[in-house]
């Protein structure tokens, strides 16, 4: 079985890039990948904003980073970019945290103006941390994504079948081939 590290970069409670996230979880898990969130947010401030690589916090999620075969990374876009409490993170990782990892780079946005973000901001961070393989990231727009009030989400149907491909590549990168593509051979 492998693991996949799903890692929420937004600094909400009630994020819709968490809840699409956890949404995609669900399709990882059913394709038989142990999934382990983590959410950014969580870390204490004083550990990411004090830059403590030494802290408890920080140590743990290292940790789950090396345990990780695959790492799911989704970010809201703020002014062009990935968030801060996402860059504060990955700064305090180890240089090359990300080798050997097939990476899979997910962001939201309010407009399409933010499409770029993934490539010209997150990608080559990803790259500069050794991920061996960035597979093809989606950007979904805020309107695309409904939460209940149960908090369950759906996705419009169009953004819900290309995050259903790019989450499937990423499922068969991980050396999985996922139900959906096997049935389709």
């Amino acid at each position: 079985m492998t693991t996949v590290l799903s890692v929420s970069g937004s600094p909400s409670a009630t994020s819709r890039t968490a809840r699409l996230l956890r949404h995609l979880d669900q399709r990882l898990t059913a394709q038989g990948h142990e999934v382990i969130p983590l959410d950014v947010r969580t870390v204490p401030a004083e550990a990411l904003l004090g830059a403590d690589p030494r802290h408890p916090a920080v140590v743990a999620a290292a940790g789950l980073f090396a345990r990780a075969d695959g790492i799911v990374i989704a970010t809201p876009v703020y002014k062009a970019s990935y968030s801060g409490v996402l860059k504060a993170l990955l700064d305090l990782l180890p240089q090359y945290a990300l080798t050997g990892k097939t990476v899979l780079p997910l962001a939201t946005g309010g407009s399409t103006a933010h499409v770029l973000a993934l490539d010209y901001a997150l990608r080559p961070v990803l790259n500069s941390m050794g991920a061996d393989h960035i597979v093809q990231g989606w950007f979904t727009l805020d309107s695309d994504i409904a939460v209940r009030e149960d908090g369950s989400v759906t996705v419009a149907p169009s953004a819900a079948e290309a995050l259903g491909q790019v989450v499937d590549r990423f499922s068969a990168a991980l050396g999985r081939t996922a139900p959906f593509l096997a049935a389709a051979s």
